[in-house]
């Protein structure tokens, strides 16, 4: 397989993943600026990619957003994507709007770290192994710093439950 060959099967594979935590981390306003910039990286790196690229292109891809905005206008759109899927979810008809609402607050509360760690595993589908190459640290840290994470919006989605009655087992066992 050539290199454009094997770039091509990996930008297809993986483009929506790389799109989805890009837009995570940088907001949807500079996502596909990420996203443009960690394919480069991985074209002009294509040799170096491992056969398992997501974890790899992932971490180009933190590394790219960290490079790219400042800390001040990664949140500031971060903070403004939140508040756009808190509106999508008052928008929403479905049966669980306000708890959906709940966490999407909580979530917004936490720290950057926090909403990474737990959106790899949750929402990336990303194993702690895998997620664990993305942030730069052992798997067992990995755990710790997901644990802790989890008390923390445990604990912010709390005030939320007790008006709904809806515990924090129980919303993530649906």
């Amino acid at each position: 397989m050539t290199d454009a060959e094997r770039f091509t099967t990996i930008y297809d594979a993986h483009y929506r993943q790389v799109y989805a935590y890009a837009v995570t981390r940088a907001g949807r306003d500079h996502a596909d600026d990420v996203v443009a910039d960690t394919f480069l990286v991985a074209w002009r790196r294509v040799r170096d990619v491992p056969a398992a690229p997501l974890p790899w292109l992932l971490g180009v891809a933190r590394n790219v957003a960290r490079e790219r905005y400042r800390d001040e206008v990664r949140q500031t759109a971060i903070a403004a994507e939140l508040r756009a899927w808190i509106r999508e979810a008052d928008d929403d008809v479905a049966e669980h709007v306000t708890d959906r609402a709940a966490v999407l607050v909580a979530l917004g509360r936490l720290s950057e770290d926090d909403r990474e760690v737990l959106t790899l595993t949750a929402w990336h589908g990303l194993s702690a192994r895998d997620a664990a190459r993305v942030v730069g640290c052992s798997t067992a840290t990995f755990f710790v710093r997901l644990h802790r994470a989890r008390k923390r919006l445990q604990d912010a989605i709390a005030p939320a439950s007790r008006r709904t009655g809806i515990t924090f087992a129980e919303e993530y066992s649906r």
